[in-house]
């Protein structure tokens, strides 16, 4: 079944109370991995999935990245007292653009203890879409030394999001250990299923529920 890897998302700066709540309801009720949703609303969506198997991400330097690595500490900070079990951190792209992998290093070894100290579940967002291909095996190295949870290709407000190439060669170049999530445009189950098996553990979708209910009808056909 397709929704055990499904991070069911919102993340619309226009995102509202009971748009939160119908996802949370959805995730519990096809079981998704996870629910994705803004700071704001992490306790929230705590309280609606207590007793059940599906976490509570959120995101962090969201969408953009380029924040101060102090700004991001203070929302890390916030997001595990709400009780958030996954952080996805948005790296500084404007660092990779200007080759400043120090600065990245500096920013993913400050963030990294803070967030490992509470064993909570790290996923790293690249924006794979605006990188050259150099650029994202760059990330694979650093990032995958370091021990990340995931590697996420996207934050789905780039030009371009998930793509099955991306998801390759982030695979090619990262350790078993260090796990995949790809994010941004994914749609359809057809779709879905190749970013799977292109090397993906994880999907992050808003149109989570249409694509299992296509998996469903694909089953009955077949």
């Amino acid at each position: 079944m397709i929704a055990q890897y499904i991070d069911h998302t919102v993340l619309k700066p226009t995102t509202t109370v009971a748009e939160v709540e119908r996802l949370c309801a959805e995730a519990l009720q096809w079981s998704f991995a996870a629910v994705c949703v803004p700071p704001l609303f992490v306790r929230k969506a705590k309280a609606l999935t207590a007793g059940s198997g599906v976490k509570v991400a959120t995101v962090i330097g969201f969408p953009f990245g380029y924040s101060a690595i102090e700004a991001k500490v203070a929302e890390s900070i916030l997001a595990i007292v709400d009780g958030a079990d996954e952080l996805d951190v948005v790296i500084n792209i404007s660092a990779i653009r200007n080759n400043d992998w120090g600065f990245l290093a500096q920013e993913l070894n400050t963030l990294l203890p803070i967030i490992r100290s509470k064993q909570k579940v790290v996923k790293i967002i690249i924006e794979s879409g605006v990188l050259t291909d150099d650029e994202i095996v760059k990330c694979c190295d650093l990032y995958g030394v370091a021990g990340v949870d995931f590697l996420k290709t996207s934050t789905g407000y780039a030009e371009q999001g998930a793509t099955v190439a991306a998801v390759e060669l982030m695979r090619r170049h990262l350790a078993d250990t260090v796990k995949i999530k790809a994010s941004g445009g994914i749609k359809n189950y057809t779709f879905a299923r190749q970013l799977l098996a292109a090397g993906a553990d994880r999907l992050g979708c808003s149109s989570s529920v249409a694509i299992v209910v296509e998996e469903q009808v694909a089953g009955e056909v077949c």
